[in-house]
């Protein structure tokens, strides 16, 4: 049976309060060939998370999608790395050089990327990615995340972003962007579509799907960009 797809528009209809779409047919996908996945450098007190990291990254490389992170090898980083690498899976680490030794550098992946800041490393994570994962993580998980929802309000590119809503992980986010919509903070004007997936399995047939309805010029901004944002 396909997997169901589910497409939270709560931040793009004027009167939708954590209202879903199902879109059961979906045709002509766009090839994701890469995901950038934002995550914590600690594994979190719920077994359940470190597991989607590790199935997630299962799903990676049985799709031939590579995975692009922070570059990392512990906590859910090192996890989702090391299932991809596992399973034959491609992974590009980038990760700054004053975080080498604090994230354990995982100097095992096919191409780990030293940057001189964390500018140029969200910078470079942006450019190599078809699409934006946020599994659990801290507030470097969340400021990642929210900067490409800010990047995509701004219209400045129109790849996926996607919360994978573990064990309700990204509950509160999802009701505080509700919040900002119902209080008028984000108006019509500046909406984006979010993604948010409650099962790993579902992550990347939404990815699939949204990026299929965007072209392929619309996903890109050069890479000087970021930079003046």
């Amino acid at each position: 049976m396909q997997p169901r797809v589910i497409l939270r528009v709560a931040l793009t209809s004027p009167h939708a309060g954590g209202t879903c779409i199902a879109m059961n047919k979906v045709e002509k996908l766009s090839k994701i060939r890469k995901i950038c996945v934002y995550c914590g450098s600690g594994p979190g007190t719920n077994p359940a998370f470190a597991q989607a990291a590790r199935d997630f990254g299962k799903i990676l490389a049985e799709n031939a999608v590579g995975l692009v992170y922070g570059g990392g090898a512990v906590g859910m980083m090192g996890e989702i790395a090391a299932a991809v690498v596992k399973h034959g899976g491609q992974v590009n680490g980038i990760i700054p050089e004053f975080l080498m030794a604090r994230e354990h550098a995982l100097e095992t992946t096919q191409g780990l990327i030293v940057t001189r800041d964390m500018h140029e490393r969200k910078r470079r994570m942006f450019e190599m990615a078809d699409a934006f994962v946020a599994l659990p993580g801290g507030a470097g998980t969340l400021e990642e995340i929210v900067e490409q929802m800010t990047w995509a309000q701004l219209g400045r590119h129109k790849k996926p972003i996607l919360l994978a809503n573990i064990a309700g992980f990204w509950e509160p986010l999802c009701a505080l962007l509700d919040h900002m919509k119902m209080l008028e903070f984000i108006r019509g004007d500046l909406h984006f579509d979010l993604l948010v997936a409650n099962k790993v399995t579902d992550i990347l047939p939404m990815l699939e799907a949204a990026a299929a309805a965007v072209p392929e010029a619309a996903k890109r901004m050069t890479a000087a960009e970021p930079e003046r944002l």
